[in-house]
């Protein structure tokens, strides 16, 4: 019976009454939750909500327009009127990103971002903003107070390095060499993650080819630098502490390949650079992705590398480059702002999933249409993922024997193990409905197939410790975290807590037996990187709040949730649970581990410790109801604003301790209206991770579908007593 529709329970005493009174409000919330779902449906069925960063993905477009002479109208690759209104519009939002103490952050309520400042107060002076003028003032002793521009990260002073500011010695050596280097070498493309092999090789050629684009001396950023000897050299300290470092290994390295490159002693450059532009070009046909990995950093890096390459802007490849990257841009009428990727394989699989939840099954036609879509949208390429297989899985082939999926709508190559875990349990859950998996098989023979197939796959990227990781079978090398240009602080790829927990469901879920072997060992991984106080970090969330969500619903679906390691666990969630009901938690968590589960609380973290607490201990407990009241409180009426600025008061979160309450700054502002159906939720937060400490992320259907999938999962819980 579907949980939308259930009746109201009779009330039999006042606490029977209050009882009825919190049901019967969840049930009118949900049903206003479902519908606002639906009203983000897209017509054939798919769900895909904006993805919103921070403010590099706009200084770092414009950058690339000036790198790229495509800045104005005399620059050799020229700009049109529209371009010009464009890069204005982009310029606005930036200002708009800026806090009151002159910088920009990685997201509300960060810490300042050197890089992110630099590039900001780098861009909006080439684009026309006085150099004095209150604004670049106050960013300009910002920078200086935090140790000048050459505090910034490495992949920063690239476009720096492109643009003259810097020598391209300032920049970590990466040789073109590795595109050759065989698979038993230590550094082996394969052994990197998927996202930044796609990252390193356009800036291999860069750093090899060194392109440079000068500009106006008036727009010069020397002022920005404190020791300008940091111009022309690698800012990344010597460890003094432990000479024989992986650090100092890898500067001493850095050197090395300098001198090599200076002169000229490489014999393998011109044909490394072949390699690693084939390599390019194989991962960017259009018939299989829509850009280079799909997502915004590489999508960038080799628009310069193409340049340098010698081809021109009317080649092929560089015309469908330039169109793939600009399908990210978002245009209001006084602002832009760019998204890193899209993410329409994933919301659609989360949505679902809470649709399920909420007991609607494929017989919905709506939902008919959605398992369409993700069916659709099966990756058949096998790409570079075969390669780290064990021997004896190697001869799987997506499409036939195997089933996955990407993130965004063409990603061929990078199909990964947490939309795949999640579209599998989704659909089965679909098909299935109250009927058995004999029932659902004859159903939808399509989509049972597909989640029978996609089993297959997802035990063979099962990682030797038990985990899975994102995109790769692969191994924890912590020394590649030492690489100079690794300072994005996600090298590789290897296991973590919130895949894994999911993966677990889903494998239960698709039918595997909470005995299987690859369970049983997915379980020890769990219980291996279950943190003293009971809570699991979470690579892909903020972050211990989703960690625990992600591994306690794991172990619940293994048939581990009585374990009495999770009383600590019950404990540290009790502890998070803010006075409100709700659940918060700040990226900080990331820098420092006393701000774990500390934070505003959020319509998507509410939801993920509200459905932790009830894996646990059911849904009459006193703090998932008042979780649940809290969610059902700041859902929206019709008598909401359809659309307006809205600000989030961060005081009385632990104001005596939490530096970014009290330290002057304004309440956290939303950077732009955002319009919302009633039985909706608003959430300023960024609650999603890409990087950690580094880029994160406001999925803009976060706050929509888990309250929907937690409120649904109450009712659950509750009708069957």
């Amino acid at each position: 019976m579907s949980v939308i529709t259930a009746p109201t329970q009779p009330m039999t005493s006042p606490g029977a009454a209050r009882t009825a009174s919190l049901d019967e409000r969840a049930r009118q919330g949900l049903v206003a939750g479902v519908e606002a779902l639906f009203s983000k449906q897209h017509d054939d069925g798919h769900w895909c909500a904006e993805l919103e960063g921070d403010s590099i993905l706009n200084s770092e477009y414009l950058l690339m327009k000036v790198i790229l002479g495509q800045h104005h109208p005399d620059a050799p690759e020229g700009a049109t009127a529209r371009d010009l209104e464009q890069f204005e519009k982009m310029c606005e939002y930036m200002r708009r990103l800026q806090r009151a103490d002159g910088t920009w952050g990685q997201y509300p309520g960060a810490d300042a971002d050197v890089s992110a400042t630099v590039k900001a107060y780098f861009v909006l002076k080439i684009f026309g903003d006085d150099p004095n003028a209150p604004h670049m003032a106050t960013a300009r002793e910002a920078i200086l107070a935090r140790g000048g521009a050459e505090k910034i990260n490495t992949f920063s002073m690239f476009y720096l390095a492109c643009l003259g500011q810097v020598t391209w010695d300032a920049c970590p050596a990466i040789p073109p060499e590795i595109a050759l280097l065989p698979r038993w070498f230590p550094f082996h493309m394969d052994k990197v993650a998927a996202w930044t092999r796609t990252m390193i090789l356009p800036l291999a050629i860069c750093t090899a080819l060194r392109p440079v684009r000068r500009i106006d001396p008036t727009f010069d950023i020397g002022e920005l630098f404190i020791d300008e000897r940091y111009r022309s050299r690698l800012s990344k300290p010597w460890d003094d502490t432990n000479l024989i470092s992986w650090n100092n290994t890898f500067l001493v390295v850095d050197k090395a390949l300098k001198v090599v490159n200076r002169l000229g002693l490489s014999p393998f450059r011109q044909s490394s650079l072949k390699q690693a532009e084939a390599w390019l070009l194989d991962r960017m046909r259009s018939e299989t992705t829509d850009g280079l990995g799909a997502i915004f950093p590489p999508m960038v890096y080799i628009q310069v590398a193409l340049q340098a390459l010698g081809y021109e802007r009317t080649h092929p490849v560089r015309v469908t480059a330039e169109r793939e990257l600009d399908r990210f841009i978002i245009e209001e009428p006084d602002h832009i702002r760019i998204q890193p990727c899209f993410s329409p394989v994933w919301d659609t699989g989360i949505a679902l999933y809470a649709m399920t939840e909420a007991g609607l099954t494929v017989d919905d036609p709506r939902l008919a249409r959605t398992c369409e879509w993700l069916c659709d949208r099966e990756v058949k390429l096998t790409g570079d993922w075969v390669r780290n297989l064990r021997p004896a899985d190697r001869d799987v082939r997506l499409g036939e024997d195997a089933a996955a999926w990407a993130f965004e709508y063409r990603n061929d190559w990078y199909p990964d193990v947490d939309d795949t875990a999640m579209i599998a349990k989704a659909m089965r859950r679909a098909i299935r409905g109250e009927g058995n998996d004999d029932a659902a098989r004859s159903r939808e023979p399509r989509v049972f197939d597909a989640t029978e197939r996609a089993i297959r796959w997802i035990l063979a990227m099962q990682n030797d410790d038990g985990g899975w990781a994102a995109f790769d079978r692969t191994k924890d090398r912590p020394w590649m975290e030492a690489v100079p240009f690794a300072d994005h602080n996600a090298m590789q790829d290897p296991s973590c807590p919130d895949i894994t927990g999911r993966t677990i469901e889903s494998l239960t879920t698709c039918g595997l037996p909470q005995n299987h072997p690859a369970i049983r060992k997915a379980v020890d991984y769990l219980w291996r990187t279950q943190h003293e106080d009971g809570w699991w970090p979470g690579r892909w969330g903020v972050n211990g709040v989703y960690g625990v969500w992600q591994a306690v619903g794991g172990l619940h679906a293994a048939g581990d949730a009585n374990d009495p390691r999770l009383i600590k666990t019950l404990r540290w969630l009790r502890a998070a649970q803010n006075a409100d009901g709700g659940f918060g938690e700040t990226a900080d968590s990331y820098i420092d581990r006393k701000w774990m589960g500390i934070g505003p609380s959020t319509a998507s973290q509410t939801a993920w410790g509200a459905t932790s607490m009830m894996y646990l201990v059911g849904a009459r407990d006193k703090a998932v109801e008042r979780a649940i009241q809290w969610l059902l409180d700041t859902q929206l009426n019709a008598d909401a604003p359809a659309q307006s600025p809205f600000e989030m008061d961060v005081s009385g979160i632990a104001a005596d301790e939490i530096n970014w309450a009290t330290d002057g700054k304004p309440p956290v502002r939303a950077s732009h209206p955002i319009a919302e159906p009633a039985g909706a939720w608003r959430e300023a937060w960024f609650t999603g991770t890409g990087f950690p400490k580094v880029f994160y992320l406001r999925y803009h259907l976060y706050r929509h579908y888990f309250p929907v999938m937690a409120i649904a999962r109450f009712l659950n819980l509750r009708s069957k007593g």
